[in-house]
């Protein structure tokens, strides 16, 4: 294929349309199949956050499962009610949601893509936009693990997109629909799509800010707003049993929103605290990976030098909406900060709507070079030999790199995709408790603990992952446990051991072999947080045996590895 036919296929505006977008297709479907590939490489493998956000919709296979368990009934609280709908018919269907959460992912990315693709071209007519945009998306989502968390941030990748896209379209279906599966799935982004929907509201004329005489404009905005109102209207109206909200002077109290904490949110550093932090910050850090994505910070250059770039006069005026996105998100975000934390984490508004602007001005810039470097090759024509062959091999390395870097990225990426699922080790620990009773509470301070409920399908009194502190009625029960269970594991007192296992109804505990030795405080510094850890450590270090580690063998129910499992029941039983 010569260079003039490449570059027909390139930037044909129609006839190729079907080859681009199958070719996205088969990049989003390589992307799914690799990240199913890890999914299912072995057995005992949860992605990290579905530990907290799916372990508890084992209960619709199993409705036994987590008896008055405040983790589970906690997080199943908090679920979106269209997130758990999808999960139970997966359920009723007879998918484990622990598989289902692994399967989910490359559909979601699937039709994400598809969106994308068409996203793109209503901007820019070229289906080469449509593919490089829709690429990136790709790569986007595979090198963080939003997606392929399952979680409700998953959903908001399609059902954002198919907003933004149905919104060009001028699609009143389309719009009220996306807004409604918004407040299904991720109720957050209905703030950003409203805000989307005012700001078209408004026109510029004749120097002043007016509102729009578009029929349509109104129509969709106000059908939008609407239903934006009506979805989140249960959320404004709920009281939940979990609650107060945590504020920002509460925040500002708890160790957990400082560095080394469950949650942190507040930086020393002003620049970390408003720009990069991972709560708190407007720009995510992953912002520009793929870092081919560099490449649209280069689009407003190209705009001004248009006549270099002839297919920039094909940009229409959707690409408005990009800077609508921009100015609702970055709204958003205050409002976030203002309202800590009634609206969430400030992140979670500008971190997706970036990523979107980024993709979209990158498939754009990258379109516009490709069909420049190619224009420059045609104009060589008259050319000296030597000058044209040497312009020619540059220009053609150059759109060779570009193509290279796009396709190939990934290879250079030794975690792609990115999925960070976790393994479950200790198969004997999770045969064990899977053997008791649905109904027996487990306490422990192993990071091991964390694993439980989502391998051994059974109730933990508390543990690191779980405890979220943003609803505080949920959050200071969990603190509570755990200062109880730090005293209890520690005391010398064997009368103050039986009281904690009456008190919270302990079956077991699970302690690892070095939980009695000053490196195990060094390992978990989490636990010198809390006052009764600090006092703890002490009494490790001058020697001072917990009545826990001396009654340890006379109860033990199992040795596995480094754990040992030992009877609630018979510490109980024994004599001082």
């Amino acid at each position: 294929m010569n260079g003039q036919r490449l570059h027909r296929l390139i930037s044909s505006s129609d006839r190729t349309q079907h080859i681009w977008l199958s070719l996205s297709l088969v990049f989003a479907v390589i992307y799914g199949l690799l990240s199913l590939k890890q999914a299912f490489a072995q057995a005992n493998l949860v992605q990290d956050d579905a530990r907290q956000h799916i372990f508890w919709m084992l209960r619709f296979i199993d409705p036994g499962l987590f008896p008055g368990d405040l983790i589970a009934d906690y997080f199943q609280s908090v679920a979106p009610a269209g997130y758990t709908a999808v999960y139970q018919l997966g359920a009723w269907w007879g998918v484990n949601p622990l598989v289902f959460c692994r399967i989910l992912p490359p559909i979601l990315a699937i039709i994400s893509t598809g969106y994308f693709f068409y996203f793109c071209l209503e901007i820019l007519p070229i289906p080469l936009t449509g593919f490089i945009g829709s690429l990136i998306l790709n790569q986007v989502i595979w090198l963080k693990d939003d997606v392929a968390s399952g979680t409700p941030r998953a959903f908001i990748y399609p059902i954002f997109i198919a907003f933004l896209y149905y919104l060009l379209r001028n699609s009143r279906v389309g719009v009220g629909i996306a807004v409604l599966l918004m407040g299904l799935f991720y109720p957050q982004y209905v703030f950003v799509a409203c805000g989307i929907l005012i700001l078209r509201l408004f026109v510029w004329k004749s120097g002043l800010l007016q509102l729009t005489s578009q029929r349509t404009d109104l129509q969709i905005s106000g059908l939008g707003l609407v239903g934006g109102i009506l979805v989140l209207l249960p959320y404004a109206l709920h009281t939940s049993e979990f609650g107060p909200t945590i504020n920002r002077a509460q925040a500002m109290q708890s160790l957990e929103f400082f560095p080394n904490g469950r949650s942190m949110f507040f930086h020393a550093d002003p620049f970390d605290f408003w720009l990069t932090g991972r709560r708190s910050g407007m720009f995510p850090k992953s912002l520009l990976t793929p870092v081919t994505q560099s490449a649209g910070l280069l689009l407003p250059i190209l705009l001004i030098f248009r006549n270099a770039f002839p297919l920039s006069h094909q940009i229409n005026s959707k690409i408005w909406v990009l800077f609508q996105l921009l100015i609702s998100a970055v709204f958003m975000f205050f409002m976030a900060h203002a309202w800590l934390f009634k609206l969430h984490l400030p992140s979670r508004y500008t971190g997706l709507s970036f990523r979107i602007i980024m993709a979209t001005a990158t498939a754009i810039a990258l379109t516009l070079i490709i069909d420049g470097l190619f224009k420059w090759i045609e104009s060589q024509k008259n050319s000296v030999q030597n000058l044209k062959r040497f312009n020619t091999f540059l220009a053609g390395g150059l759109i060779s790199g570009i193509l290279i870097s796009l396709l190939f990225y990934p290879s250079f990426v030794p975690f792609f995709p990115l999925v960070k699922y976790r393994v479950g080790e200790m198969t004997g620990l999770y045969s064990f408790f899977q053997q008791q009773p649905k109904d027996i509470m487990i306490a422990s301070l192993s990071g091991e603990v964390n694993q439980l409920p989502t391998f051994a399908r059974r109730s933990i009194l508390v543990g690191r992952e779980y405890t979220i502190p943003y609803h505080l009625g949920y959050y200071r029960q969990l603190n509570q446990r755990t200062l109880d269970l730090l005293r209890a594991h520690y005391t010398p007192d064997l009368t103050g051991l039986k009281n904690f296992i009456q008190t919270y109804g302990i079956d077991f505990f699970l302690i690892e072999q070095s939980a009695f030795t000053p490196d195990f405080f060094e390992h978990n510094d989490w636990i010198l947080e809390f006052p009764p850890g600090q006092t703890a450590f002490k009494q490790i270090q001058t020697g001072k045996f917990p009545a826990l580690s001396t009654r340890m063998n006379q109860c033990l129910a199992l040795h596995y590895r480094h754990f040992f499992v030992v009877d609630g029941a018979c510490i109980l039983n024994l004599k001082d």
